[in-house]
């Protein structure tokens, strides 16, 4: 094998970092160079997992934890204001300093063979334009490449079933592009005339795939809608988990695990996490007096505050649970829709609860009602007694927990990070043979 010098870049949020490493791991162990750009914040992991850091130099650094801090005014918009804000804060004005930053580390760093990036990170077009390596893309969340037979992104629709509501979604799209990314692309296109490329005439949502050697999808066809104009260049990978060492698990209340009817794992995810009583508080005062062990995953957020008001034994609340671990032992995800989180307990066959409309959840939990795996509350802030009718809605009814096994046994035949190197290093293999 011809061992490929790889550079992966990823925007600095969590959710857009943490499944790429997985792909990372495995070409790290199979004795390729992989190293990574990305904000300084992710440091530390990058030394644990002993990949070399290229931070941001050009690029402003706007992450998870200085996001509010830099622009406070974005949790205050809400719809078609709030996607704009963010297309344009966190996406469109760092991507020529994005590319400026690879093509220094390209020129005098590290001469790449293969470049990976998350979906977001959209100096990807400049960099397949200019640098001219592969240029791997990689969708740690939904597919948002607009398509005839999709509902438009982050509006929590499914597909339409008649002519007219196809009609009603195409309207709808064309003026979300009109109303949210005019200006944007305005900004995307001077870009690139300073970089002395052509105007891009596509939609925002199509950059990613347009631009990719391959657009690897993290999923399946049967947890995405149909669609009859799927860019060619997708391809399916199961789960996209991120990397994690062989479990000791540690989980110190093993003994709990049998001792009541139901075990449920409720969490509010990693980043919008800071406001429990929309999910987590409500969850807990929904189901506290019932006859389940209750798991809950804070994510480093007033752990030690909720222990104090919710002490029955039939709680554990914990800064980590391992999610991978526990799951086997789970008959209920209730989170509020991080696409990592469906995935997982997806491929251990358990239903879900969901509760959240933000970031695009909307767009993932309409996935899970549509599939039918689990119930969509469809608010940010649920009631407890809504949750309790639900929770019991769906442990009574088994088909939820068939058709989240269904799902279980198709991810069963994907084994992710195997798809992507055999498509990656196979065919990078085969054209440096030919062109040696």
């Amino acid at each position: 094998m011809i061992q490929k010098k790889i550079l992966f870049a990823t925007m600095p949020m969590d959710g857009h970092f943490n499944p790429l490493t997985g792909i990372a791991m495995h070409f790290k162990a199979k004795g390729h160079d992989v190293r990574w750009y990305c904000s300084q914040t992710y440091e530390e992991k990058l030394q644990k997992l002993g990949i070399h850091l290229y931070s941001y130099q050009r690029a402003m650094d706007v992450n998870s934890e200085n996001l509010h801090t830099l622009y406070p005014e974005i949790s205050k918009l809400k719809g078609p204001k709030g996607i704009r804000y963010a297309f344009e804060k966190l996406f469109l004005n760092n991507i020529e300093n994005h590319y400026i930053d690879i093509k220094e580390i390209y020129d005098n760093k590290f001469e790449f063979d293969l470049f990976f990036c998350d979906s977001a990170f959209y100096a990807l077009q400049i960099i397949n334009e200019k640098i001219g390596k592969p240029v791997y893309v990689v969708n740690p969340g939904p597919m948002l490449e607009i398509s005839r037979d999709t509902p438009p992104n982050f509006v929590g629709l499914t597909p339409a079933k008649t002519m007219l509501g196809k009609k009603f979604h195409q309207i709808m799209r064309i003026f979300m592009d009109k109303m949210i990314f005019t200006e944007g692309m305005k900004l995307l296109n001077n870009m690139r005339k300073s970089q002395g490329l052509p105007p891009y005439d596509g939609s925002f949502w199509n950059i990613s795939a347009d631009y990719s050697t391959l657009f690897f999808q993290s999923g399946i066809p049967e947890f995405e809608y149909h669609r009859s104009d799927l860019n060619p260049k997708v391809r399916f990978t199961g789960a996209l988990l991120p990397y994690k060492k062989i479990s000791d698990h540690s989980f110190k209340y093993t003994e709990k695990l049998n001792q009541y009817e139901k075990v449920i794992l409720i969490s509010q995810g990693t980043i919008d996490n800071k406001d429990q009583n929309k999910l987590i508080i409500p969850a807990l005062e929904a189901l506290q007096e019932q006859n389940y062990l209750l798991l809950v995953a804070t994510g480093n957020i007033n752990t030690d505050g909720l222990r104090k008001k919710y002490s029955l034994p039939n709680i554990i609340i914990e800064d980590f649970i391992d999610f991978d671990y526990i799951l086997d032992y789970t008959d209920l995800y209730i989170t509020n829709g991080g696409y990592g989180g469906v995935m997982l307990s997806l491929s251990k066959g358990i239903p879900i609860l969901t509760a959240g409309i933000t970031e695009g959840k909307n767009d993932i939990n309409a996935r899970i009602r549509y599939y039918r795996v689990g119930i969509d509350l469809k608010t940010e802030k649920p009631a407890p007694d809504k949750i309790r009718i639900k929770t019991e809605e769906i442990l009574a009814d088994k088909t939820f927990k068939n058709n989240a096994s269904r799902m279980q046994s198709l991810l069963r035949n994907y084994n992710t990070n195997q798809i992507i190197e055999d498509y990656v290093i196979d065919k990078n293999e085969t054209k440096d043979r030919n062109s040696g």
